[in-house]
């Protein structure tokens, strides 16, 4: 086949550097926009804050479009001959500190330091604080790390016994058997909390029994129960286990209560709260005030920037010197990169911003009832188009709004997630939301009998009875979402 050569014109519609730099900060929550900042202030040397200003000015509602469109491409950095350095000397007066803005109506938060962080002792150094307490040789001691740092969040040791003598034999060159692993993970299953390493629920839910000292006959038909009926007891066949251990029916609701008091994750809570956590921090607040609903962004989105005066002053030695030589453009050009790259920046918290305004102001607008009474049946369905065709942006623009944000109102602090759901129909015609119907499904199964609850068929009937339109499959997905099991489950002697 003989090789060709043709030309071909195609036009392509590209996202320019800065635009997607701009995409990637509208999606940092305000928790996180702080870390950002700081890593550009330590990259750029041409930005810093301004000094703290006396006067702030109150967070309006401006809702002008912001898009990226506008922002210029990057400049040929060859061009030595056409910098204008009067661009960059100027002073913008109107730049700095024009967007900062202020929430009057919590003044307890304050913009100063950083976010509260909670520490402690991690779950596995406190199970390394424990194995510190055993009287273990070198190689018990290496064998003990080795199954430590295989157990997971959740306190269990997923690991077979067979990979972590491979692990240590390649990683550690520490030549062990199965027995002597089996040995120390003996060890460390006496370990607090309660069911630590264990290899499935069912040890985990065992070894917690054998440490209860109370009720020892309770706890025997219990481990009896576990030991030999653990299918049936997940499953719920109560019935089968009374026969199997011929027990009586208050005897079997004592061995239920003792073992769902039982801690299914023994690492989960130790984990959860001695790791760092960062609460949340809202994006915006939503409050009444005179009958009127009131949006403002946190102050923490409005950092004061500005230019570096030090390097203005640089440029303007530049041009009153007479003698440019390469090594002066060449460093003119650096300065005026960074001052580019900080006038974007500066630009893009401003977008930001705006961006922000104006999509929270749409949804407060389409969710007014709910902003007003905090009764979740007042939400209106809305979707992600619903806002872009109100605010003119793009779908996937209110999507990254939406997306690691928060907002505080005066009935809780909810993530901007919640508000989305789509509709529904009635009976009647009436398009309501899916949230609507979620709730009072949520309701249905918190009334219902727990030693009958009630089938998915049924859930469906009282939901029609009601006047939802709705399926089956559709009542077994929402009653997914709300994480409740089938009725089956459910069950409750």
């Amino acid at each position: 086949m003989a090789l060709q050569q043709r030309l071909q014109q195609k036009l392509q519609q590209r996202l320019s550097p800065q635009q997607i730099q701009l995409m990637k900060l509208l999606q940092v929550p305000t928790a996180n926009l702080e870390t950002r900042i700081k890593e550009e202030l330590e990259e750029n040397p041409a930005l810093e804050l301004e000094p703290e200003r006396f006067e702030e000015q109150a967070t309006t509602t401006d809702e002008s479009e912001a898009s990226a469109d506008h922002l210029e491409p990057e400049q040929d950095t060859a061009d030595y001959d056409n910098i204008n350095v009067s661009d960059y000397i100027q002073d913008d007066e109107n730049e700095p500190g024009d967007y900062r803005l202020k929430d009057d109506h919590i003044p307890e938060l304050s913009t100063e330091g950083s976010l509260p962080l909670q520490s402690g002792t991690s779950f596995y150094d406190a199970l390394l604080d424990q194995l510190q307490l055993l009287n273990l040789n070198e190689k018990q001691q290496l064998i003990a790390e080795q199954i430590v740092g295989s157990i997971d969040e959740d306190g269990y040791l997923r690991r077979d016994t067979s990979a972590m003598v491979d692990d240590l034999a390649f990683r550690q060159n520490v030549i062990a058997t199965n027995a002597e692993v089996e040995e120390v993970i003996a060890f460390i299953q006496q370990f607090d909390p309660p069911g630590v390493a264990a290899r499935d629920l069912r040890e985990c839910l065992l070894i917690q029994l054998r440490r209860r000292p109370e009720q020892e006959s309770l706890i025997e038909v219990a481990i009896r129960a576990l030991s030999d009926y653990f299918d049936e007891f997940s499953k719920r066949h109560y019935d089968k286990i009374q026969k199997g251990l011929s027990i009586t029916e208050e005897e079997l609701k004592d061995v239920v209560a003792l073992i769902t008091k039982l801690n299914p994750k023994p690492g989960g809570d130790n984990y959860d709260a001695s790791t760092e956590q960062q609460y949340v921090l809202p994006d915006f607040f939503v409050y009444q005030h005179a009958g009127k609903l009131e949006l403002t962004l946190n102050a923490r989105n409005a950092p004061d920037l500005r230019i570096s005066e030090g390097y203005r002053d640089m440029l303007k030695d530049y041009e009153r010197g007479a003698k440019k030589d390469k090594r002066q453009k060449e460093a003119v050009l650096f300065i005026k990169q960074k001052i580019d790259a900080a006038k974007w920046f500066i630009d893009a918290i401003r977008q930001r911003q705006q961006t922000l305004l104006l999509t929270m102001r749409a949804i407060v607008d389409h969710q007014r009832a709910f902003f007003l009474s905090g009764d979740e049946s007042e939400l209106r369905p809305m979707i992600l188009k619903d806002i872009a065709q109100v605010t003119g942006l793009d779908i996937s623009t209110v999507s990254r709004v939406a997306n690691s944000k928060y907002v505080q109102t005066e009935f809780g602090t909810f993530r901007l997630k919640f508000f989305f759901n789509e509709a529904l129909s009635t009976d009647s015609g009436e398009e309501v939301s899916t949230r609507e119907v979620k709730k009072m499904l949520g309701d249905l199964i918190i009334a219902e009998d727990k030693q009958h609850p009630l089938s998915d068929d049924q859930l469906t009937d009282l939901l029609q009875e009601k006047g939802y339109t709705i399926a089956r499959r559709t009542v077994a997905k929402y009653r997914e979402q709300l994480n409740y099991p089938v009725a089956r489950l459910r069950r409750e002697l």
